[in-house]
């Protein structure tokens, strides 16, 4: 009997260690689409004036900082509102032109893929392919910058344009590297 009670209290630990895990409120930049209002946004990193905006909202993650906020840029985003006329129903552009984002921690740094080789733009939104990756490198930038607040470390980040075949060629012309954080160099 000693010994079930032993099992039994041993498995229950084990599994409350597995559910145990750190959640941190991080604000999480995100590219959002403006269609469906009557406002643009002055986008000074790209220098342009767009029906769009790269805007943070708090987000509660766990698990590998920074990946997580990697993937967290593309999270689903419905705008709340208080006009019954505003009725669209995704505002993060990486979701409504089908863009995917990864990221894996290298010794190197951080290596990001945004995946465009689904890439659609939908006809209610109006900004091109190039307009989008750049707002989604902005969106990328910013909330690594903050997350880079706390760290000791420069992080070098490497982003890369996959899928960029045919036509969407030109994109991969996108693909950066910067580094973030102590001892970073202005880029």
């Amino acid at each position: 009997m000693r010994n079930l009670v032993a099992a039994v209290f041993c498995a229950a630990f084990s599994l409350c260690g597995v559910h145990a895990s750190t959640i941190t409120v991080v604000p999480v930049y995100e590219p959002i689409s403006l269609h469906g209002t009557d406002g643009d946004e002055a986008i000074s990193e790209i220098g342009e004036a767009l029906r769009a905006s790269v805007m943070p909202r708090p987000m509660a993650l766990t698990g590998a900082f920074p990946e997580v906020l990697v993937d967290a840029i593309r999270s689903p985003h419905l705008l709340p509102g208080n006009n019954p006329n505003y009725k669209v129903q995704e505002a993060n552009l990486l979701v409504l032109c089908n863009i995917g984002i990864t990221s894996e921690m290298r010794q190197e740094g951080l290596f990001v893929k945004l995946e465009v080789s689904q890439l659609v733009i939908p006809r209610e939104v109006d900004l091109t392919s190039r307009q989008v990756l750049n707002l989604a490198i902005v969106a990328l930038r910013k909330t690594l910058e903050e997350y880079q607040k706390q760290q000791i470390q420069a992080l070098i980040v490497n982003v890369d344009i996959e899928g960029a075949e045919e036509q969407k060629g030109p994109l991969k012309d996108l693909s950066c590297k910067f580094t973030l954080g102590s001892g970073a160099p202005a880029n």
